[in-house]
């Protein structure tokens, strides 16, 4: 009955909300995830671009007029992105899931403000199981941005590294980590469906949901190597499940 009182409220049974994507698990076994449906939309003001916004539109049928403009109508700015993005093209590489979960363990036992006080987001550069640069920032691409600037100014190489975030997969998540020549992408966080496909597009290898054992790859599956017995896995921590559970975006 309390749902009754609202006025608005999410309707997750809206087919263009949620796409199915199929990946591998853990184990190496294919499976069907919902994701999250991404759409850009680009505000212009007196035929100016103001700025491109990710949303899902969830309320656009009821807007009673469109205006739409001459070209492709979701932003040069992105646009500018989504072409950069084409010409990227990302070498070869491996990521066993013992590298995996070592490294993820090290990261959730490292202290940062992101398990201490929450409200933040933390990146991290890795190559195989060993991370090297862990940044944070209430925004998290601006601790992407932080990461990408160190690696130009002591000239650090993007082929072989894993990179790491507490924030979603989303497209400008992707774009960015393919801008920066780095092949693999792993979060904590869930998907959109723009990012998969982007993902997918690009041959970057595209890892979330990552706690404890548990992970879902939806693109660039055959750079995992599935050589750790799970069995000598440990699942997430309670403490460290429940802190997370309170910072996650």
């Amino acid at each position: 009955m309390a749902n009754d009182s609202y006025r608005i409220k999410p309707d997750p049974l809206d087919p263009r909300l949620t796409e199915r994507v199929r990946g591998v698990d853990q184990t190496g076994a294919a499976v069907e995830t919902a994701v999250t449906v991404e759409r850009a939309l680009t505000i212009f003001l007196n035929a100016q671009e103001i700025v491109t916004a990710m949303t899902i539109n969830d309320y656009e049928k009821k807007l009673k007029k469109k205006v739409q403009t001459s070209g492709c109508a979701q932003g040069t700015v992105f646009g500018d992105l989504m072409e950069a993005l084409e010409n990227v093209t990302l070498p070869p590489a491996e990521l066993r899931t013992s590298w995996l979960y070592r490294l993820t363990q090290e990261i959730n036992t490292t202290p940062s403000l992101y398990l201490e006080a929450g409200a933040i987001h933390g990146c991290v550069l890795a190559v195989a199981d060993k991370p090297i640069v862990y940044m944070e920032d209430v925004g998290r691409h601006n601790a992407v941005d932080k990461i990408a600037g160190w690696m130009f100014r002591h000239h650090v190489s993007a082929h072989d590294k894993i990179f790491y975030t507490t924030g979603r997969l989303t497209s400008e998540m992707v774009i960015k980590t393919v801008r920066m020549g780095i092949p693999i992408l792993i979060s904590r966080s869930g998907f959109t469906a723009w990012g998969v496909e982007l993902a997918r597009k690009a041959n970057l290898t595209l890892i979330g949901r990552a706690r404890g054992k548990r992970f879902v790859a939806l693109a660039g599956t055959e750079r995992i190597v599935f050589d750790q017995d799970l069995a000598y896995v440990e699942e997430e921590s309670a403490k460290h499940r429940r802190k997370a559970a309170m910072h996650d975006d």
